[in-house]
């Protein structure tokens, strides 16, 4: 993906520096580990809690989940100096199955301090149809039809909420690139964002917890009606456009341990 050149010069770099022909210091190369997590406003979403209608949104309506997956791609740790490390890779969650909750990005760093970040989704130069084999068929394959635009899917959030009618309903909270197909060619807008999760010293075997508040999809700064906009929500440019808002608040970090 992006910045291999750069990222290539500085790991040689820092493997030629190691240590100098007089048995100077050694520089520790490290591996970061990402912790997931998910809660609702606070109140940690386990296994036993799918399926349940348990959880209020911002608007009113009650709901339950029943599916939540999603990816994240080019974990980046810039150093003080400036200079970037990113391994280019990807990481997609599937919190139900409990699978890729923890993520090592492929990549060692020198100890020190870094700026965390990474993309939710993939961001347009990375946003390539049928690009990735391995999301080909995950999930009953994660790809966006070519009609869509192609690409990937950013998050299949699902479940049932109790319409105004007190009906349980189902809803699919899907985001992928926000698409115009009124216009030809289809018009497209990378509707993927950064996650900066603060400045870190990273050491030997760190792990850093990235948090998700579900609840956030929901309200902020777009207040989240589910009996207007419960389904067909891929086609959808505004609703794309909006979710895409609501996740800038949605992600946080939490404890950072060192072992």
């Amino acid at each position: 993906m992006k910045k291999i050149v750069l990222l290539i010069a500085l790991t040689l770099a820092v493997t030629a520096c190691k240590k100098d022909d007089n048995g100077g210091n050694v520089i520790n190369e490290v591996t970061v580990d990402l912790i997931f997590s998910h809660d609702w406003d606070g109140s940690a979403i386990t296994n036993a809690d799918f399926d349940q209608i348990q959880y209020t949104n911002a608007h009113g309506e009650e709901l339950s989940i029943s599916k939540l997956v999603y990816l994240i791609s080019d974990v980046t740790f810039t150093n003080t100096a400036g200079d970037k490390f990113d391994a280019g890779d990807f990481n997609l969650i599937n919190v139900r199955n409990n699978s890729n909750l923890t993520f090592t990005p492929g990549i060692e760093i020198p100890e020190g301090d870094y700026t965390v970040t990474f993309t939710f989704g993939f961001d347009d130069e990375d946003n390539i149809d049928q690009a990735y084999p391995e999301l080909n068929s995950a999930d009953g394959g994660w790809n966006v039809p070519a009609p869509l635009g192609g690409g990937y899917h950013y998050m299949r959030l699902e479940g049932k909420y109790i319409d105004s009618n007190s009906d349980e309903v189902g809803y699919q909270y899907h985001t992928i690139r926000a698409n115009d197909m009124s216009t030809n060619p289809v018009t497209l807008q990378d509707t993927s964002f950064e996650v900066n999760l603060g400045q870190v010293t990273i050491g030997s075997n760190t792990t850093i917890e990235v948090k998700m508040n579900v609840a956030e999809w929901f309200k902020n700064p777009n207040l989240w009606d589910l009996n207007v906009l419960f389904s067909t929500l891929m086609p959808n440019f505004d609703a794309q456009i909006m979710m895409s808002e609501n996740g800038m608040t949605v992600f946080s970090r939490g404890a950072v341990t060192q072992q």
